[in-house]
């Protein structure tokens, strides 16, 4: 049995494991959680990956990682740096490979949800707004979402509001691995320690396969090193509020 780790730490282990090695992966504004899985894929299985920021750095080398990813100091040793307008139109062509976004809500065609809930005339909520995923979603060859949270406010049968759409591959989350099947959401795999009703009791649609997905590899004792090496500063705790960020190490 591996060393304790915990859900935030599942979280980054399971998306570094999509990151495929030699391919371009671009991971979005305020995406702190896949920005540590793409590190840590590129110090483990996929050192050829190629890593794109929002803040317009090719593959940078930060001397420390940042919750902010479209921060300055990701251009800080970057093969290049190129601007939003460069970003789209490669997108545009279909030459992004991954792209982590995050969302409000999916419903279970893998349509997201980043405007409102309720109506556009009435709404109940106004969400942050779809910024570049009305334009990358349907033009990226693979779609991983991730959220960290999982109710059924969040996992929806239908969406109020198709803000983005498209392209959709995996979705990534605290209780377990989605992937889209057959043109809906189904069980990948389900974290370990997560019991199987208690993923159907969040999830607000039916779930498939959802008796027989396996359970998630737990991060391996190298995996956890690795992570806690490049994230001293506990950016992967970001979006999980309550959780204390480790001590920094000299």
């Amino acid at each position: 049995m591996t060393e304790a780790y915990d859900a935030a730490e599942m979280m980054a282990v399971a998306m570094a494991r999509l990151v495929k090695n030699g391919k371009l992966t671009f991971v979005g504004v305020n995406s702190p959680l896949p920005f540590v899985a793409v590190m840590l894929a590129k110090r483990l299985h996929a050192p050829d990956a190629i890593f794109v920021s929002i803040s317009g750095g090719i593959d940078p080398s930060p001397s420390v990682l940042s919750a902010t990813t479209s921060s300055a100091s990701l251009a800080a040793g970057s093969a290049s740096v190129f601007d939003n307008q460069d970003f789209y139109g490669l997108n545009g062509r279909g030459g992004i490979d991954t792209t982590f976004l995050g969302m409000g809500q999916v419903d279970v065609l893998g349509h997201v949800n980043s405007s409102v809930i309720g109506t556009l005339a009435a709404p109940r909520v106004r969400l942050p707004g779809g910024g570049g995923g009305p334009a990358i979603m349907p033009s990226a060859r693979e779609v991983i979402l991730w959220r960290a949270g999982h109710s059924r406010k969040i996992f929806v049968e239908k969406v109020d509001f198709v803000t983005s759409a498209g392209n959709v591959s995996r979705v990534v989350t605290p209780l377990c691995v989605f992937r889209m099947a057959a043109g809906r959401l189904a069980l990948d795999s389900i974290h370990p320690g997560v019991a199987r009703d208690e993923l159907a009791a969040r999830t607000g649609f039916a779930i498939a396969n959802l008796d027989a997905a396996p359970v998630t590899p737990e991060p391996t004792a190298r995996e956890l090193a690795v992570l806690r090496e490049i994230d001293r500063g506990g950016v992967r705790y970001a979006e999980f509020p309550g959780h204390r960020a480790p001590e920094k190490r000299p």
